[in-house]
């Protein structure tokens, strides 16, 4: 049983009857983020990868540009604080924004710099299969889910495989341990596709662009205000990833074997006349 996941009994009822179980519960903890002596945050999360996760939260709210900002970072021993320490100076907001993230996420009213996705003219970048490929492949890799279940993940593959995975009880906390891993490990290689088990909301593609990564694909559904930011930032958005289908939402460009007429053309043509 590692910390991430603890025994919880529980009473179950199945077919007419009772009895007494016992079963791995995933964690659930308030994790303090202090930079330079001041507390900013309590982070609701799972306690890995929190070095991680507070790195990539600065970088993807914009306080941050590089690593090299970053003089220090260090958890606590209780585990119930993360320090960190920048080479540059970072103010902190004077009330945060609550999102749509799992456990109530926050973030920075206006995010500095937030960045947007990088625009490809190349044509095609990504195979169906690397998406169905990449989503299978996240399935199998999730283990704190196979332990506890309760818990989403995240990976950030190079359009041919899986290179970083993070796991978490918020969506939103999984793309931030992504982003700090990448800046962390300084990984060399170029970020193309994210995976995701949860919903794409707003903040999941924001934070996913600010990463560098040109599609985001979810085993579920996007939301209409992602959709619309994808279109703008120009990212390839894509949901319900599941067995041998998927659907894309905007920037189709990047796929290949996609047909050349548009969307609204073919829509339209699939309508029953009157």
């Amino acid at each position: 049983m590692s910390e991430n996941a603890r025994h919880a009994a529980f009473w179950r009822f199945l077919d007419g009857a009772w009895d007494a179980q016992e079963n791995s519960i995933i964690a659930e903890v308030p994790v303090s983020l202090t930079v330079n002596a001041e507390v900013w945050i309590t982070f609701m999360c799972t306690p890995l990868q929190l070095e991680a996760l507070a790195v990539g939260f600065l970088y993807n709210e914009g306080f941050i540009q590089s690593s090299g900002d970053i003089a220090d970072v260090r958890v606590c021993e209780n585990g119930t604080n993360i320090d960190v320490w920048t080479s540059i100076p970072v103010k902190k907001p004077a009330h945060w924004q609550r999102t749509s993230g799992c456990t109530g996420g926050v973030s920075s009213p206006n995010p500095q710099n937030p960045g947007a996705a990088r625009r490809s003219e190349e044509g095609p970048i990504l195979t169906p299969q690397a998406v169905l490929a990449g989503m299978e492949q996240l399935a199998v890799s999730q283990s704190l889910y196979r332990e506890s279940r309760g818990v989403h993940c995240s990976a950030l593959s190079d359009g041919q495989s899986l290179r970083l995975l993070s796991e978490d009880i918020g969506r939103h906390n999984t793309v931030d341990k992504l982003t700090g891993q990448y800046l962390l490990q300084k990984e060399t290689f170029t970020p193309t596709l994210v995976l995701t088990t949860g919903r794409i909301s707003s903040e999941m593609l924001r934070k996913s662009a600010r990463l560098g990564a040109l599609a985001v694909a979810s085993r579920t559904s996007p939301t209409t205000l992602s959709i619309e930011m994808a279109e703008d930032m120009g990212l390839t958005l894509i949901g319900y990833v599941r067995g041998n289908r998927f659907n894309v939402y905007t920037h189709p460009e990047r796929l290949c074997g996609l047909p050349c007429f548009s969307l609204a053309d073919s829509v339209s043509s699939e309508q029953p006349s009157n």
